[in-house]
C-alpha cells in the first residue's frame, strides 16, 4: 500500500478515535447523569469534576489524554514521519472537539492536546503541565490555565529548538483551543466564570 494512503488512513484514524468521548461513556458505566446536561454542559474533565465525582474526572482526563496519545505512539511504532504525526494529533484534537459520533458537538480539547504533546515531545507537554497547574493554583479558573498554557506552547517549542512543524502545531492548537473557549473568555472578562471545584 502507498505510503501516502497510509498516511492518510491515520490521519482519518487518530480523527475518530479523538471523536470517541470519554466523558458520556464514563458517566453511563458509572451511572453518573450525561454531563452535557449538567454544569457547563462541556463534556469534559472539568466538568465532570465539578458536576461528578473526583474519580469520574480523573477516568475521563485520562481516557482524552489516552485518545490523543495512543494514535501518535502507534505511528511512532510504524516510523511515519514528524510532520504526519502533527497532524494526526491535530486531527485527535478536532475529533474531541467536533466528534463523528456525537453530531459533531464535543468538549474543548484540552485533555486530548496533552495527550498529543506527550507524544510529541514529552518535555513539552511538562512544561504544559506545570504552567497550568502554576496557573490553576494562583487563578482558580480551569479555563484560563488551559488558555495560558497552551498560548506560551509555541514560545516554548521555540525556544526548546524543537522543529518548525512542532512550532506550527502548537500554534494551530492554541488557535484552535482559543477559539473554542470563547464563551469561557466571555465569562472570565464579566467575572462569570466558575472555579474548579469538586466533590466526591
Amino acid at each position: 500500500m502507498d505510503s501516502q494512503v497510509i498516511y492518510g488512513l491515520g490521519i482519518i484514524l487518530a480523527y475518530l478515535a479523538g471523536s470517541i468521548s470519554s466523558s458520556i461513556l464514563i458517566a453511563r458505566c458509572l451511572q453518573l447523569p450525561d454531563p452535557r446536561r449538567l454544569g457547563s454542559g462541556n463534556p469534559g474533565a472539568t466538568n465532570m469534576l465539578r458536576t461528578g465525582s473526583k474519580r469520574a474526572a480523573a477516568f475521563t482526563l485520562l481516557g482524552d489524554l489516552l485518545k490523543g496519545l495512543i494514535p501518535l505512539l502507534i505511528a511512532r511504532s510504524l516510523d511515519f514521519d514528524l510532520f504526519v504525526l502533527c497532524l494526526m494529533g491535530l486531527a485527535a484534537i478536532i475529533g474531541h472537539m467536533y466528534p463523528i459520533y456525537y453530531k459533531f458537538r464535543g468538549g474543548k480539547g484540552v485533555a486530548t492536546t496533552l495527550g498529543v504533546l506527550v507524544g510529541i515531545n514529552w518535555i513539552l507537554a511538562i512544561i504544559w503541565v506545570a504552567t497550568w497547574m502554576s496557573s490553576a493554583k494562583l487563578t482558580g479558573y480551569s479555563s484560563l490555565s488551559a488558555l495560558v498554557a497552551t498560548a506560551l506552547m509555541p514560545m516554548v517549542a521555540y525556544f526548546m529548538h524543537l522543529p518548525m512543524i512542532v512550532i506550527y502545531l502548537t500554534g494551530a492548537i492554541a488557535i484552535i483551543i482559543i477559539w473554542r473557549h470563547q464563551p469561557n473568555i466571555k465569562n472570565l472578562l464579566n467575572g462569570k466564570e466558575s472555579k474548579i471545584r469538586t466533590k466526591d
